[in-house]
């Protein structure tokens, strides 16, 4: 067994898989395999699942990337168009009208953002804004309110690597972190 199956494995049991699909994830591999699907984009593979084997979206689209990972066609966290993107969060004590205020006004982010410049593609306040950051990535904000306090989820998406993944990930928690600080 590959390690992406074993990942897999990790975040959906066999008997899910089973139950939602009638099939456990080797035989997934060895129906796809026996179909060609290593020669076939991503949408391919999972519009494949859904009309021959009629498998509901959700569940075609895990057990395709799933089986892009155990055949060496996608990384973990790599996305169809070979990007890679990273998230991180973090729950602010804050209204959510605070916490979009400082992340969307360019003043207040030069405050905790550091080393990286974000121009505002669009928003939504005061629930989600997207930027363009100077570093070519792409950055998407999602605020949601959880009791007295804002869950702040920042995807940073157009990485070209996953190292690259990683390295945003561990820049934005540092980033959310500031802002956290800053807010309570």
């Amino acid at each position: 067994m590959g390690d992406a199956t074993a990942r897999r494995r990790d975040s959906m049991s066999d008997q899910a898989l089973i139950e939602a699909t009638g099939a456990d994830w080797q035989t997934w591999l060895r129906l796809l395999d026996e179909r060609g699907a290593a020669e076939l984009g991503h949408a391919a593979i999972a519009r494949l699942l859904v009309g021959e084997f009629e498998i509901d979206g959700w569940w075609a689209q895990s057990i395709t990337v799933g089986y892009e990972q155990e055949r060496g066609l996608r990384e973990p966290g790599q996305r169809p168009d070979g990007t890679f993107s990273a998230s991180a969060s973090r729950t602010v004590a804050a209204p959510i009208g605070a916490v979009f205020e400082h992340l969307a006004d360019p003043e207040r982010q030069a405050v905790w953002l550091g080393d990286v410049e974000l121009s505002q593609r669009s928003a939504s306040p005061p629930k989600s804004v997207r930027f363009d950051a100077s570093d070519g990535s792409r950055v998407n904000a999602n605020l949601t309110v959880r009791s007295d306090r804002t869950v702040v989820g920042v995807e940073v998406a157009k990485l070209g690597s996953a190292e690259e993944a990683a390295a945003a990930k561990a820049a934005w928690r540092e980033r959310l972190g500031r802002l956290a600080a800053g807010l309570e």
